[in-house]
């Protein structure tokens, strides 16, 4: 489970420390008090004592209180109302992770039929990370350590299989934990004993002797905060400090000092990797290989080994997802996986390797932050993200493609064989069909995989144009040998328009022939059917897409920059300038002109005279429940929101993590939202659910229903423990091999990435529970991604790829929440992108809800004033910071804003479980009702002690009398 944030606990501190001031002030005065009445006479001494000390505990009750219902108040709401998932939820849960692992496992490679294992074979396992796979992600994708986990020796025993002990324990005693690669700090060690300490223990001879089966496990972890490493350079020093996901620091490449080695990067076979398997090679004539690792790492060595008979790629399974790999192994599942990325022989020779990671401008001195100076990312490649430039790139002759992919988007095995047989096309009203039939032609029964792809034509120097494009797939059922299945793909013909940034502003679907292709992968053709397309159709003016709520036209020029982007033009004729690594580090003046962080960003300029006042306070007597299911712009609304306060709405905006405030005036509750893209988990109050397979493993399915049926999961799930919201999917694209957060993402195709997607925000949405689509968008690396990074790249590649899976969860999912990313558009932040958030999300996609920032860290950039007036609703956190409020709450500009974002985050909430009858209720939350209680009693006993102390000054006032009245007559 995701551990507490300490920044979060230091910065909770920090806003109760005017309270904490005031109090120790009030101290202070009371200890000077109790020594300044040392002298006055003893009755009237100890009275001002005890009158100063209950004043001070009158203080603290009031101080707390203060405390509790003022800043800590959010804070205390999440960690107390509770709930916990029923078992037979869990249980359902962990059974469909099983069937997610069941059809995510890609088998790559199986040479001679090696694969399946005759059951109870003895297993030589050889890798460290057998013994600590990778499960997940760090970060947000982290897992609940409340339930079981099942290991991947487990999973294998659990299949059967009898594994070498004596090779567990060897790895166990050698170490035992996996290196932290956490959020700030990451030891990107990849464990392996060296040879001579193999030779020491005498492994490798007593595994001889032990089994003639040898499975070899390749492991490698990512987490949020980070991306891979792109070499491992012993030139790099080490400043890791140890600690878990939040608490580690600094940056370790290996503690191996043997692994460290310039030319070699993180996702390819270290130096001990290489001498084990040369090892275990000579021993073994067949060797299974378990890649454990959402990226898409270099497997050329596989092919090296001729003893490398088979191949598994299996991205972190969750928490009981290394059964499946036992079934797989033993061939009780029939793997039916495809690549959802593509696997490429040379890492450092794809289009975006230059383009990736680390670049700081020299001429942005007075923007930086904490050290930091605004950094940037251009997106060089265009259009041409993963398989479509590998196969357009082919096409031209740029690349052999042999030599250049191993294994192609859309590629998997099977222990069974089918035959794919296409119709002809049926074109209906803009719709195009075609049926697929699928026999199984094999002896094991299996699911096969439908992939449809179109080759749009192009013309030398138009509109850039991939070769290959996925637009639709379906997955069969289990077919028994001999059986047949029919399935229909259909897509929309204005599906295949392409976006022209440059000439038309507009998506334009050319006349000419369109290839519609059936493929068992992106690279292998079965069959080819012909759409023609009589004359060239503009999306343009009144004569929009059918699914647009206004026409899309240009949005993002500002974010092109001063960059050169690749074209298929003349057979790719610009890809060595285009994906050269940058040579200008200094942003144009025209650009640095319009960039604004909250060193330069004033609210007060971009008030409007013209605006008006709208209505707060008003008493209209509606509740926000009683617009559940009333239209988004129904009249009623206005009413509603008349009634908001303009506190209310500032606490509406300002404190939305994990939560939406309450809001006494309308009758709105207080609603929990929780992280996980795997799970969903509360780290306030310890309730998780389990950890379902990483993203990749989910696209690795081709199957919307298991998608589908994970997201009504998580929704049944969050709906037990009562959250509303479910921080998930993610759904960025994996543009590089090396983006540490590829595992929380699905795919390096939009189409894929989308459809999966749309079916988990579905599913969600059937238990109530509204998805947070992020990160929202073009947010594909983690370097640098608080550091004000400029992300430049042209409009054509932002909707053809980065925002098109949010487009498809917002047109066909339903989508009600989006989380918005950290990153720049040029220089505006994606979070107050008024162009993304309103006029292509809003207007264009016709979304209806609220949306969110990532976590709100201020960073220098963020400003809730900016914000909520460019369509971002919410602040991403749980406590006061310095901009999460609103410094204008006068302006009619920013209450027109205020009273917009309101609206935005009431229409998705009252639409949601939180709403339902049964979830329903209004009052005062446990604790509230708590703490009156203890405040009543401590009342009650200030009380007591104020009339005891008044009692005893009476009483000893008295005895003083007495005693001067008796001296006197002596």
């Amino acid at each position: 489970m995701l551990a507490i944030n300490i920044e979060d606990v230091i910065n909770v501190l920090n806003s109760c420390k005017s309270y904490l001031i005031a109090l120790g002030v009030i101290l202070a005065l009371v200890v000077v008090i109790t020594i300044a009445v040392m002298k006055l006479p003893k009755p009237k001494k100890k009275f001002i004592r005890s009158q100063s000390w209950i004043a001070f505990l009158l203080a603290v009750v009031v101080i707390v209180n203060m405390i509790c219902w003022g800043p800590m108040s959010s804070m205390i709401s999440l960690a107390t109302e509770k709930n916990d998932i029923q078992k037979e939820t869990s249980d359902a849960a962990t059974a469909l992770c099983e069937q997610i692992a069941d059809e995510g496992i890609v088998l790559l490679k199986n040479e001679n039929g090696r694969l399946p294992l005759e059951e109870g074979t003895k297993l030589n396992v050889f890798g460290w990370a057998s013994t600590n796979p990778v499960y997940g992600g760090t970060g947000s994708g982290g897992l609940s350590d409340a339930y079981p986990t099942v290991s991947l020796l487990e999973g294998l025993e659990n299949a059967g299989f009898e594994v070498n002990g004596e090779l567990v324990d060897f790895y166990k005693n050698f170490r035992e934990t996996r290196p932290t690669v956490g959020m700030w700090g990451q030891d990107w060690t990849i464990p392996e004993p060296t040879i001579e300490e193999y030779d020491e223990a005498g492994i490798f001879e007593s595994a001889k002797e032990y089994s003639d089966t040898a499975v070899v496990v390749i492991s490698r972890s990512g987490g949020e905060g980070a991306d891979l490493p792109t070499s491992l350079d012993p030139e790099v020093e080490d400043t890791f400090e140890a600690g878990d996901a939040f608490g580690a620091s600094g940056l370790r490449i290996s503690d191996q000092k043997d692994d460290l080695d310039a030319s070699k990067h993180f996702l390819e076979l270290t130096n001990r990797e290489q001498a084990m398997l040369d090892r275990v090679a000579a021993d073994y004539e067949d060797i299974i290989v378990v890649v454990n690792a959402a990226n898409a790492m270099e497997l050329g060595f596989v092919d090296e080994y001729e003893q490398i008979s088979s191949v598994l790629w299996c991205p972190g399974t969750g928490q009981s997802g290394f059964n499946s790999l036992g079934s797989i192994l033993k061939g009780e599942t029939n793997p039916s996986a495809k690549t959802s990325d593509t696997f490429v022989r040379d890492l450092t020779k794809t289009p975006t390797y230059n383009n990736f990671g680390f670049f700081a401008y020299d001429n942005m001195d007075e923007f930086e932050v904490d050290g930091f100076v605004p950094n940037f990312v251009n997106y060089t490649d265009g259009i041409y993200v993963g398989y479509r430039f590998y196969e357009t790139a082919a096409e031209e002759g740029l690349i052999n493609y042999e030599e250049m992919v191993q294994y192609p988007f859309g590629y998997g095995l099977s222990y069974t064989t089918f035959e794919q047989k296409m119709g002809e096309l049926e074109v209906k009203d803009g719709t195009i069909s075609v049926d697929v039939t699928v026999t199984n032609t094999g002896d094991a029964a299996g699911k096969d995989v439908v992939e449809i792809y179109y080759n749009p034509p192009y013309t030398n120097g138009g509109i850039e144009k991939a070769s290959v494009n996925l637009i639709g797939f379906e997955k069969t059922e289990v077919l028994e040998p001999g059986e047949s299945e029919t399935v229909t793909v259909t897509f929309a013909e204005e599906d295949m328009a392409s976006y022209d940034d440059i000439n038309a502003k507009a998506y334009v679907l050319e006349a000419g022939d369109y290839e519609i292709s059936l493929r068992t992968d992106s690279h292998t053709v079965v069959d080819t059917k012909t759409h023609t397309v009589d004359e060239t159709i503009t999306y343009s003016g009144e004569n929009g897409r059918s699914t647009d709520e206004t026409t899309a036209t240009n949005q993002l020029d500002f974010a092109n920059g001063d960059v050169t982007y690749l074209s298929r033009a003349n057979g790719f004729a610009n890809y060595a300038d285009a994906t050269a690594a940058p040579t200008n580090f200094t942003m144009s003046e025209e650009d640095k002109a319009t960039f604004m962080n909250n060193s330069n960003y004033n609210p007060e300029d971009y008030n409007d005279e013209s605006d008006e006042m709208p209505t707060t306070g008003a008493k209209n007597g509606l509740e926000l429940v009683d617009l559940r299911g009333v239209d988004y712009d129904d009249p009623q609304w206005d009413k509603l929101l008349d009634q908001l306060t303009v506190s209310e709405m500032d606490t509406m905006i300002a404190l939305g993590g994990y939560q939406t405030s309450a809001a006494k005036s309308v009758g709105k509750i207080q609603t929990i939202d929780c992280d996980g893209p795997a799970s969903i988990n509360n780290n306030f109050t310890g309730t998780g659910s389990i950890g379902f397979p990483s993203a990749v493993i989910i696209a690795n399915t081709w199957n919307v229903d298991i998608a589908d049926a994970f997201g009504q999961s998580i929704g049944k799930m969050a709906d037990e423990m009562g959250v509303s919201g479910w921080y998930a999917p993610a759904m960025n694209i994996h543009r590089s091999a090396f983006a540490g957060r590829n595992f929380e993402y699905y795919s390096e195709d939009p189409f894929l990435s989308g459809k999966i997607a749309t079916a988990a925000v579905a599913g969600a949405e059937k238990e109530g529970v509204y998805a947070y689509l992020k990160h929202f968008a073009l947010n594909d690396q983690e370097t640098n991604r608080t550091n004000q990074l400029c992300t430049w790249f042209n409009e054509q590649s932002a909707r053809e790829i980065y925002l098109k899976p949010f487009e498809m969860c917002v047109k066909e999912g339903g989508a009600k929440a989006v989380m918005s990313a950290f990153n720049f558009y040029g220089t505006e932040p994606a979070g107050a992108s008024s162009e993304v958030l309103n006029n292509i999300l809003r207007d264009e996609w016709g979304f209806r809800g609220f949306v969110l920032t990532d976590y709100y860290g201020v960073y220098g950039y963020q400003d809730a004033d900016r914000m909520i007036r460019n369509g971002n609703d919410c602040m991403l956190v749980a406590y006061d910071t310095e901009t999460n409020h609103l410094t204008d709450q006068k302006s009619a500009t920013s209450v027109q804003a205020m009273r917009q974002a309101c609206k935005n985050i009431m229409y998705t909430v009252v639409n949601s479980r939180a709403y339902d009858a049964e979830n329903f209720e209004t009052g005062l939350l446990t604790w509230q009702i708590a703490a009156i209680v203890i405040d009543v009693i401590l009342a009650a006993g200030l009380i007591v002690l104020e009339i005891v102390a008044i009692k005893k000054f009476k009483k000893r006032s008295a005895e003083v009398v007495k005693a001067a009245s008796n001296a006197e007559k002596e």
